[in-house]
């Protein structure tokens, strides 16, 4: 079956395939189809060339394509990925990093390690020594998840 597909619409199925997976990464952006859609691409120019070749099967031309398509990738990673972005603002999305060096005061006693304070209007979750409420406190870390402060005693 695939056999017939391929034999009927000829090169131009890795052209079409090339050019639907570039549309793709229009509609929903994340640099990944494009790296796909151009080994697609590659793919169908080879086969305009080498389409009469007895070599050129369609087990070969999809071996070629998903190799096509890592190197193609990894080359795109290495491309797009080493940029750096000095952001004006890097702590914007990570609200427990932008809590680093505040104090403030114990709202529950710190007991085996994990109590809570009040910063602003949000009660935050905490671990360090245990103390107990009304105790000031200074943030000293954020969890990677955000979701829990490192303090120490003022």
């Amino acid at each position: 079956m695939i056999d017939r597909i391929v034999s009927e619409l000829g090169p131009w199925n890795w052209m079409v395939l090339g050019f639907v997976l570039l549309v793709m990464e229009i509609v929903a952006p994340g640099v990944f189809m494009l790296w796909i859609g151009i080994a697609a691409l590659i793919i169908g120019a080879v086969s305009l060339l080498v389409w009469d070749a007895a070599f050129w099967t369609w087990q070969l031309q999809v071996l070629a394509f998903l190799v096509l398509s890592l190197v193609s990738a990894f080359v795109g990673k290495k491309l797009v990925g080493d940029r750096a972005v000095n952001a004006d603002q890097p702590l914007l999305n990570r609200r427990g990093a932008q809590m680093v060096g505040r104090t403030a005061t114990l709202a529950e006693p710190i007991k085996n390690g994990r109590g809570r304070i009040r910063l602003g209007d949000t009660l935050w979750r905490v671990s360090g020594p245990d103390l107990p409420v009304g105790t000031q406190v200074r943030v000293t870390g954020a969890a990677d998840t955000d979701l829990e402060l490192t303090v120490e005693a003022v």
